[in-house]
């Protein structure tokens, strides 16, 4: 076998002697391995599937589980945790990817952000088996790229808008984002809308910061406020809101400046949200504009540490955009 692994999209791993997964987001992890459950029970429905926990590993387990069976059946071992292998488990792994079961799928996923057991992943990749490297998703524009991505793999369509509120709404967990998507695609046939988002998640988004922020922009102040005061009485800070509504700010003088000398290519924004930026900014004055970044910029200071309420500061800073906008 050719010496060094290249990367596989997690989404196109096929069955293997061997299989790394490096995972960064953990649930697509578990997809991964999900796929490969698939793949190996409809290659040969009476696969025996087998998980082991590294941590409680028994020496012995995985060339037991690995030996020509009796019957003949095909076997997956299938190890989800890696990273918390014991020395038990790593001595018999790398015993058993020195020469592994031709008919035996074996996958490992272990998470980047806990090395342990870095020998026996070296040792992988050096030996040229399949190897997927999932890097964990932390940009807005990722989570809505992949929710896209999600619902086309089901041969599904969601709108742009709804991809966004979804993302607004439940972008903190990936996993609990990738879960609404898949109960939104079995609730509500055709096409998924912002309106069925709303329809389902209207308690999860209405009072967020990105929802403040919409209403400021949007220009319905009274809106932003009783919005904001939602959010902090539900435990939200000021910090973040007014941080949400600074970002939209950036993103329409990015718009403004993408229209004029600079140059497309340097306007650090996803295409749709270059998009979004654009509808907004056209009910903006640039004078207007800059007084509303003046005014966000005072209440970042203000909710800070700069003024002893700091929701009194996100509230004054609400009215002057919306004035501003006027």
């Amino acid at each position: 076998m050719a010496k060094g692994s290249s990367n596989v999209a997690w989404n196109r791993l096929d069955l293997a002697p061997v299989t790394l997964i490096d995972c960064g987001e953990d649930v697509l992890g578990d997809q991964a391995i999900d796929r490969l459950v698939r793949l190996a029970l409809d290659r040969d429905p009476s696969t025996e599937v087998t998980r082991l926990d590294a941590a409680a590993y028994s020496p012995g387990r995985l060339p037991m589980l690995a030996s020509p069976s009796l019957f003949g059946e095909a076997r997956m071992v299938i190890v989800p945790r890696g990273e918390t292998m014991n020395d038990a488990f790593l001595a018999d792994a790398l015993a058993y990817v020195d020469a592994p079961e031709s008919d035996v799928v074996f996958v490992l996923k272990h998470s980047t952000s806990k090395p342990h057991g870095k020998k026996l992943f070296d040792t992988i990749r050096a030996s040229g088996f399949q190897c997927s490297v999932i890097p964990a998703i932390k940009r807005d524009s990722e989570k809505a790229d992949l929710v896209s991505a999600h619902a086309k793999s089901k041969r599904r369509q969601i709108t742009r808008e709804a991809v966004q509120d979804l993302v607004d709404a439940l972008g903190n967990d990936v996993r609990e984002l990738l879960s609404a998507v898949d109960q939104l695609l079995d609730d509500v046939p055709g096409t998924i809308d912002e309106r069925a988002v709303h329809t389902y998640y209207a308690g999860r988004n209405e009072a967020t910061p990105f929802a403040v922020a919409d209403a400021v922009i949007a220009g319905r102040t009274a809106e932003a406020i009783t919005l904001a005061r939602h959010a902090m009485a539900t435990g939200t800070q000021a910090v973040p809101i007014v941080s949400a509504i600074a970002s939209k700010l950036r993103g329409m003088g990015l718009a403004l400046a993408s229209r004029g000398a600079v140059d497309p290519k340097e306007i650090k924004l996803a295409p749709w949200q270059l998009r979004r930026a654009r509808d907004e900014v056209r009910h903006w004055s640039q004078e207007g504009l800059a007084q509303a970044v003046l005014a966000i910029a005072a209440a970042d200071s203000e909710v800070k540490g700069g003024s002893r309420s700091p929701g009194f500061a996100l509230e004054r800073a609400i009215v002057r955009i919306g004035q501003a906008r006027g």
